[in-house]
């Protein structure tokens, strides 16, 4: 992805969050191509996407469409989260956007930047652990595409409640994940010397961390909670949250 400055949003859970946070979460697409040179989802986008092979959910029309218009005005890159994980022919061949379902590896400057969404990595043994397996199974998103959408979408919402977990936590485990996350990350980032930046979402919490000079773990944090997101370039990365009425001014020092 070319540029320097690099938009990440993450978890803005569409559907599943107040319509302001939709709202303002399409103000902030028709905004892009002025405050940034690509954009980065780093995962759960929506509360539940799942990419038919004839059929795009209703609910999560306006913002995909967004997207698709985005795509045509700057690079758009996208990681698979735990909640939309099943989508790579429509991102791809339609929305003309890259998709990646777990890992992607961006070029911010000439800067290596690992994205992902961060599911699965550092949860411990238990119900968290064996729903992210069941569910990332090739086989239950085959038996999904044979259910009627409005049955298997029905489903879900009937079941949301009680598969998604990171809705559930309590402040405290809110802050025990974001920890383990950001020692994933930074491991990653000693391990591997080629790595600016690792860039992921999932626990919701904001968090901006260099554990070697010049290298950084970012989470930009939830989109719906007041439409947090982030923004990196080469030599750094800000933690920002989004207005409709008073959008953020671009970085300073950055050319595009």
């Amino acid at each position: 992805m070319p540029g320097h400055r690099l938009l990440v949003v993450a978890d803005a859970h569409v559907g599943g969050t107040p319509p302001e946070s939709e709202a303002a979460l399409l103000a902030f697409l028709e905004a892009a191509p002025d405050l940034g040179d690509s954009l980065l989802i780093a995962g759960d986008l929506f509360e539940f996407w799942f990419a038919y092979r004839r059929v795009i959910p209703r609910r999560a029309f306006p913002v995909a469409s967004a997207l698709a218009r985005v795509a045509r005005a700057m690079p758009v890159a996208m990681t698979g989260g735990n909640h939309d994980r099943w989508g790579v022919p429509f991102w791809i061949d339609d929305a003309g956007i890259r998709f990646a379902r777990h890992e992607l590896v961006l070029d911010v400057g000439g800067r290596k930047v690992l994205a992902l969404h961060g599911d699965g990595l550092t949860e411990r043994p238990g119900r968290t652990a064996w729903t992210h397996r069941v569910i990332g199974h090739p086989a239950t998103s085959a038996a999904f595409r044979l259910l009627h959408p409005d049955l298997g979408l029905r489903l879900v919402e009937r079941l949301g409640p009680v598969l998604s977990s990171e809705s559930n936590r309590s402040e405290e485990q809110k802050r025990l994940y974001s920890e383990r996350q950001r020692t994933w990350a930074e491991r990653r980032l000693l391990d591997d010397p080629s790595l600016a930046a690792v860039v992921m979402g999932h626990t919701h919490v904001a968090v901006v961390s260099e554990p070697a000079p010049g290298r950084r773990y970012i989470n930009p944090g939830a989109w719906f909670e007041g439409g947090q997101h982030a923004v990196v370039t080469p030599d750094g990365a800000e933690l920002r949250a989004f207005s409709p009425a008073t959008p953020p001014p671009p970085p300073t020092g950055a050319p595009r």
